[in-house]
């Protein structure tokens, strides 16, 4: 890393702690940059290389994203642009109208460049939610055999896929003197375009409804067909009781659990 940036100072340590990945904030040759580094177990250096590689390109020439400036699969380093705002998570801008305008114009640019159909989509993303199931959890047991009982009963379609982010929500949104800029590609992968709308749909969207509104008036169309969407919701709460129950977050399994008895609800 030495060889790319030359002496690098660090400014400020802004990783989550939730997994390995490392974010810092680093000052070299005079310029400010965000270093991403991980273990070699983890995933999501390696999706945001591919990201940036070949996904980014309409959010960075708006000046909406960090450029990529260098990248390494085999050490799982990346080195991005340092992009000036504010972090909108637990602000008064999460909530307004137009930061999730903007944000859904966003997140048509990235969507909107490449759209495939996957044969097998639902069914993995279904099978992984089982097997989430089989993890410890403190989901409660009439609710998990529902839950099982909703899957296996399934069918699975092929569906249309596009580039996503995969976390898409104002904890990965920026704003510089009311522009929002988008950060974290981590979770990068090609699904389903409503995937991206699942983190909102939970919790901005219920706490002002408008918001939906003002997104899908920058993002142009409603990407959410019933059938499917109703198991994007179940398969993301379940997902995140038994994640949040793996890395001590009680709060966001709370939020789990929350989630599995509105989708639930859906059925």
């Amino acid at each position: 890393m030495s060889a790319w940036l030359q002496r690098p100072e660090l400014i400020a340590d802004l990783s989550w702690r939730q997994l390995d990945t490392q974010v810092l904030q680093v000052r070299a040759a005079g310029s400010m940059v965000i270093v991403k580094a991980a273990g070699p177990a983890n995933h999501h250096i390696g999706r945001e290389i591919t990201a940036h590689t070949s996904y980014t390109r309409p959010l960075v020439e708006r000046a909406r994203a960090g450029r990529m400036l260098h990248s390494s699969r085999d050490l799982n380093l990346l080195v991005l642009e340092y992009l000036d705002g504010e972090p909108l998570e637990n602000t008064v801008g999460e909530l307004a109208e137009d930061v999730h305008f903007q944000a859904g114009g966003l997140l048509k640019a990235l969507h909107a460049q490449e759209r495939r159909v996957d044969e097998d989509y639902e069914f993995r993303e279904t099978a992984k939610s089982v097997n989430w199931l089989d993890k410890q959890h403190r989901i409660e047991p009439a609710m998990e055999r529902e839950v099982r009982c909703r899957l296996a009963e399934y069918r699975p379609q092929p569906v249309d896929v596009v580039p996503t982010h995969g976390d898409w929500q104002p904890r990965n949104w920026l704003t510089d003197r009311g522009t929002v800029k988008a950060i974290d590609f981590g979770r990068f992968h090609f699904r389903p375009a409503a995937t991206d709308f699942c983190r909102l749909t939970v919790q901005q969207w219920q706490q002002a409804p408008s918001l939906e509104a003002a997104f899908l008036r920058g993002y142009g169309e409603d990407p959410r067909s019933q059938s499917v969407w109703r198991m994007n919701l179940l398969r993301e709460a379940v997902g995140t009781a038994v994640w949040a129950r793996f890395v001590g977050d009680e709060a966001f399994e709370s939020q789990g659990h929350r989630m599995l008895h509105q989708a639930l609800q859906n059925f």
